[in-house]
């Protein structure tokens, strides 16, 4: 599974990037304005940082200024995905980029029936958002099982399921293990998939054990 990173702060991304767990960035218009930067200045240093793909979404909602922002953004750098709504002139506009080379991400899916949409519209991915429906009483893992199953059915269909609204390491390991291709995570989400207490305590009983011997591994 991939690793996207969802945000857009420069220092939070280079430092997680250094880790070599980051296969690609996500962002959004909210994300950006907690920056307080300007959106293509952001987007483009993100690109810079991290090589791997880096969603920058539209704002508009018409389908001729989606495709001018959409053209807009891809310019900025070759690994931009563009970011388009599940909307019909969302859809139009993916296909639109699609044929031109260009990876689309569509994104707020919430039925599998709009992830077979985005699917038949060449988007490079497709963002189902499982924690917003566990907000509504829903199991949004269901949501995956049900895409990716659906998408492994048809080989020839391109698009990766691209988990979305992540909101704790259970949802990043269920979707692991019903094959989705990536999930975008929040920095601290992240770093909770790697901390444990009881490698904490291991860790501090081996490092005492250590000291007791008063050896050195790089010598005196």
């Amino acid at each position: 599974m991939k690793f996207f990173i969802d945000t857009a702060d420069i220092a939070e991304i280079r430092d997680l990037a250094a880790t070599g767990l980051v296969d690609g960035v996500t962002t959004n218009p909210s994300l950006i304005a907690k920056s307080g930067r300007k959106f293509l200045d952001v987007v483009a240093e993100i690109c810079a940082v991290v090589p791997g793909p880096v969603s920058a979404e539209v704002a508009a909602t018409d389908f001729d200024t989606m495709l001018r922002e959409g053209r807009r953004l891809a310019a900025i750098a070759t690994n931009v995905a563009v970011k388009v709504p599940l909307t019909v002139d969302g859809l139009k506009t993916c296909k639109a980029l699609s044929d031109d080379g260009v990876a689309v991400n569509v994104t707020l899916c919430f039925s599998a029936a709009q992830a077979l949409l985005a699917a038949k519209a060449g988007a490079a991915y497709v963002s189902p958002f499982v924690g917003r429906l566990d907000d509504i009483g829903q199991n949004g893992m269901d949501l995956i099982a049900d895409i990716v199953g659906i998408y492994d059915q048809y080989p020839a269909l391109r698009t990766e399921v691209l988990v979305a609204s992540v909101r704790h390491p259970g949802h990043v390991v269920e979707a692991a293990r019903l094959g989705a291709h990536v999930a975008t995570i929040p920095p601290a989400v992240l770093r909770q998939l790697y901390n444990h207490p009881l490698t904490d305590k291991g860790l501090a009983a081996f490092l005492d054990d250590w000291a007791r011997t008063g050896q050195s591994i790089l010598g005196a």
